[in-house]
């Protein structure tokens, strides 16, 4: 049985000295990688481009002039008064707080709730606005 234990043994030194020659070889390359300022210049270049495509994809998404998202803020507003004049508070909140996820300036249209709704209303959407920003938040991650 010494014969296996020294195979075992040979092959266990060989896969490690396999696997540190790897390693070795991948710091090598990366060092050598990262030192050419040829990289580091097409990596700047990557990652301003990389933005600047992502700011157009948001302000295309976001766009105030998108009719489409002026709709559905509209349609989301007229949701919550109707919830709200049946007496389904909750239920109004729910459709005014998704107002305000879609408007392109949420301040202007809390003041807005703020001389219309009743302050009960208007406390209710106002304890929800960390959530809305929560989903604002994932939304924007998402549409990258």
């Amino acid at each position: 049985m010494p014969g296996v234990r020294t195979l075992l043994g040979l092959l266990a030194a060989l896969a490690v000295c396999g696997v540190v020659a790897f390693l070795g070889y991948c710091v090598y390359f990366d060092r050598k990688r990262r030192g050419d300022p040829a990289f580091k210049r097409r990596l700047r270049d990557k990652r301003r481009a990389e933005q600047a495509q992502a700011k157009e994809r948001g302000a295309q998404l976001w766009d105030s002039a998108n009719e489409k998202l002026q709709e559905l803020l509209l349609h989301e507003v007229q949701m919550g008064e109707l919830w709200l004049s049946r007496g389904e508070h909750r239920m109004g909140v729910e459709h005014l707080s998704n107002a305000l996820l879609l408007c392109g300036q949420p301040q202007e249209l809390l003041k807005v709730f703020k001389l219309t709704l009743p302050p009960k209303v208007f406390e209710m959407l106002l304890h929800k606005i960390p959530l809305i920003c929560q989903v604002s938040t994932y939304l924007t991650i998402f549409m990258k």
